[in-house]
């Protein structure tokens, strides 16, 4: 089975969905194939001031998840009318290079939601990736592909994917089967709905093979 992430770098609830990803992809390895996607949130979908913003980390990381730790929103610029495509652009670009994983989007994320550095200018962002890729992501090319049109085109097809599936909230994980079965959840971070649904069409999946090794095709019509 697969199983789809969409994600926005900037996005608080996408960070306290990272725990539940890590361990998806732990618990199913060579079981089902992961991928990350960004969906990049809408501009009035920002605070629209710091202050907004830090009223949402207290509700999202204190009262709901119980973290630890206290969310930075030292990111947020007013000036940028909620433009903040750049850490998702890098991101992005990063799998020209061969980071396909979460190494770079992961170092993103920390920076701003937890440093509170500015990764929606763009020459912050291709610094702090730079930084986490070492050799192998040289700033210079590595911004040159963020502003290129193909990574782009990349990160508005993904946005599209996720609005096609009828939901608005990040993180969203699409669970699709061999058997044409699909499960979609929006805004969701908790493990166990997801590890109950996967292991429900892993289940039927396995039955459907089980059938099939018995009996073989269906018959002709």
């Amino acid at each position: 089975m697969k199983i789809t992430y969409y994600l926005e770098v900037i996005s608080s609830w996408c960070t306290w969905a990272e725990p539940t990803w890590a361990e998806l992809k732990s618990r199913y390895a060579g079981r089902a194939e992961f991928e990350w996607r960004i969906a990049l949130m809408n501009p009035s979908d920002f605070p629209a001031s710091r202050a907004q913003c830090d009223w949402f980390y207290q509700r999202s990381g204190g009262t709901v998840m119980r973290s630890p730790f206290k969310l930075n929103s030292g990111w947020f610029e007013a000036e940028r009318a909620g433009h903040y495509e750049a850490p998702n652009l890098v991101a992005e670009a990063a799998r020209d290079f061969g980071f396909n994983g979460d190494k770079i989007r992961l170092a993103l994320a920390h920076a701003g939601v937890r440093e509170g550095q500015k990764i929606g200018d763009l020459a912050t962002a291709v610094a702090v990736a730079a930084q986490a890729g070492g050799k192998k992501l040289p700033a210079k090319k590595l911004r040159a592909a963020a502003e290129s049109a193909s990574v782009r085109a990349r990160v508005d097809s993904s946005t599209a994917e996720f609005f096609a599936h009828q939901i608005s909230q990040r993180p969203a994980f699409v669970l699709t089967d061999a058997i044409g079965d699909k499960a979609v959840f929006s805004g969701l971070v908790r493990l166990e709905p997801l590890v109950a649904t996967i292991e429900a069409m892993l289940a039927d999946t396995a039955a459907y093979a089980a059938h099939r090794a018995h009996y073989g095709s269906p018959p002709p019509a």
